[in-house]
């Protein structure tokens, strides 16, 4: 049951092995990589639930590991925890030519990436994510960054992953909503460039979500298919790899104005994001009412929230959320960039949506 996709950059080339289980596999895939002392950064959530398996798996293949454990959640993508970090990479005794090991989510993913990148000038790191939104989406494609008060990931590089091992049966351990913000990812994928895939997934979300094996294999590695591919063509985002970017432009606002807490996790905002994305493009004319309607059904019908209304607390205005997205890094020349939609699955990228446009779907 398990899938290799291979993500085609050149001398950057990497493979994503997506299966049940794969931790028990990860001191083999890992070995080739692992030079000297290799840091595993991960989070307390994350080191509770599998750090002890995972260090022990390393130990059998003759991996020597070093786990460093920061604090869970978004607020720990940050110039703050970057300095913590640092000194216990280069405590750690990782040379230029050695293996760090990201375990956890995306905000870890994230922050051991741009760490990595930075450190020595470039040290290679591998991928383990631990939820369903980064084995689908960050843990793929290079991007690391943290967030600053201006923005979310305004500060990063690009610095690809040597391996990402993603096991299908650590998401068994993910609460109800993280599980849900990462189903947002695949829907996103889904409604930006294929539309049979976003059928499979009307059709199959429940036993996706519920965990069953063959369920959840082949949406985590159709996801992973997609973006690789969309990745090997254009590796720094100059034109097709910002139809990722779908429902993110209104989605990071989001977050930015909610101060990145608890009150909207990232996939919470991208599917609300993507809602809203679809409702500005059949303003403009472009989309067919029936193909807003069906995303709206099915983030429904999953549990996703699909409008502002639906994050708890006071609601931000529009101008505070157009404020944010000036300074969405996918600003150019001061105009706001947009992922639209002619249809599901038929994506675009325009700078050319008029202000009042997005504060009318805004509300």
């Amino acid at each position: 049951m398990n899938v290799v996709i291979p993500v085609s950059l050149g001398t950057r080339s990497y493979d994503i092995h997506v299966g049940p289980d794969l931790m028990a596999e990860a001191g083999r895939l890992l070995k080739p990589f692992a030079h000297g002392p290799v840091p595993v950064v991960t989070d307390t959530n994350v080191a509770f639930l599998h750090l002890d398996r995972f260090l022990g798996v390393l130990h059998d293949a003759g991996i020597a590991a070093k786990p460093i454990i920061l604090d869970a959640g978004e607020g720990t993508k940050s110039f703050a925890w970057l300095e913590r970090l640092m000194p216990q990479l280069l405590a750690s005794g990782v040379d230029r030519g050695g293996l760090i090991v990201a375990l956890g989510g995306g905000v870890i993913g994230d922050l051991t990436g741009f760490a990595a990148g930075i450190l020595k000038r470039g040290v290679a790191f591998a991928q383990i994510p631990t939820t369903l939104l980064s084995q689908v989406d960050s843990s793929v494609g290079g991007k690391t960054a943290i967030n600053v008060p201006e923005g979310k990931n305004l500060v990063g590089v690009f610095h690809q992953p040597s391996i990402v091992i993603a096991d299908t049966n650590m998401l068994g351990t993910l609460p109800r909503r993280e599980l849900l913000s990462g189903y947002a990812e695949l829907v996103k994928t889904a409604a930006l460039g294929n539309e049979a895939y976003f059928s499979w997934l009307e059709a199959h979300a429940s036993d996706a979500l519920n965990g069953k094996p063959e369920a959840i294999v082949h949406a985590v590695a159709e996801a992973c298919r997609m973006k690789a591919a969309i990745v090997a063509r254009d590796e720094r985002e100059a034109g097709e790899r910002a139809l990722l970017n779908l429902g993110h432009t209104f989605g990071h606002a989001l977050e930015t104005a909610t101060g990145f807490s608890d009150r909207l996790l990232h996939g919470e905002g991208v599917a609300i994001g993507m809602a809203l994305a679809f409702r500005l493009s059949a303003k403009l004319g472009l989309c067919p009412q029936g193909d807003v309607d069906r995303l709206l059904a099915h983030l429904k019908a999953t549990g996703l929230p699909s409008e502002i209304a639906d994050i708890p607390g006071e609601r931000p205005s529009a101008e505070v959320l157009i404020a944010a997205m000036s300074h969405d890094k996918k600003a150019k020349d001061g105009k706001l960039i947009f992922v639209l939609a002619r249809g599901i699955g038929q994506t675009f990228v325009s700078a050319d949506v008029p202000v009042d446009a997005v504060r009318e779907v805004l509300g």
